[in-house]
């Protein structure tokens, strides 16, 4: 897999994250440093541990499947990309009412937006990606764009972040058609 690729990945899976991280940054919650780096930090740690999950399942099950592998990791990535779409579009109230950088809503909404990373942990296992690298990058970027969320929710409000979801969602959809045509006619 190509730099560029997993650069994408894991661009497109941290907009569930820069989404929520965006909410964050417009309630009153996330004044000090602290509740910044607790919010950015938690939910890059889990958008590295869950492609690892994944890929750990998916290492297990790619032997059984290996002739539709290719349709598998495009089904994933259209899915993934699909709720990520549909979800920008519900109208949700994006205010949170309670302290996202601390206890059970801090690890909460770092599982709800890692969770499409198990997907793509198994998507990378059924093409035979190596983890650690994607991993990383997925979860250096996760907090990182986090953390610029939780700094732009603060200026430019509720409007930003399920627009970037969408943007997230159509990428990973690209990605898994990358996948699917390579597979069928370049091999």
């Amino acid at each position: 897999m190509k730099l560029i690729e997993i650069l994408l990945i894991a661009i497109s899976l941290a907009m569930d994250a820069f989404a929520v991280s965006v909410a964050a940054g417009t309630s009153n919650w996330m004044d000090g440093k602290r509740a910044k780096f607790r919010l950015s930090f938690h939910v890059g740690l889990f958008q590295f541990m869950m492609p690892v999950i994944g890929w750990y399942a998916g290492i297990r099950i790619a032997p059984l499947i290996s002739a539709v592998d290719h349709w598998v990791a495009f089904g994933l990535l259209l899915f993934v990309g699909s709720h990520m779409i549909i979800g920008a579009f519900k109208e949700e109230e994006h205010r949170l009412k309670t302290n996202p950088s601390k206890g059970f809503t801090l690890v909460l909404l770092s599982v709800a937006t890692s969770i499409d990373a198990l997907a793509i942990g198994f998507s990378l296992a059924m093409i035979n990606v190596d983890i650690w690298y994607p991993s990383v990058m997925i979860g250096v970027i996760t907090s990182a764009l986090s953390l610029a969320g939780i700094y732009l929710g603060r200026y430019f409000g509720e409007k930003i972040g399920p627009r970037m979801e969408i943007v997230g969602g159509v990428i990973l959809i690209l990605i898994g058609l990358r996948i699917l045509v390579t597979d069928l006619f370049l091999v």
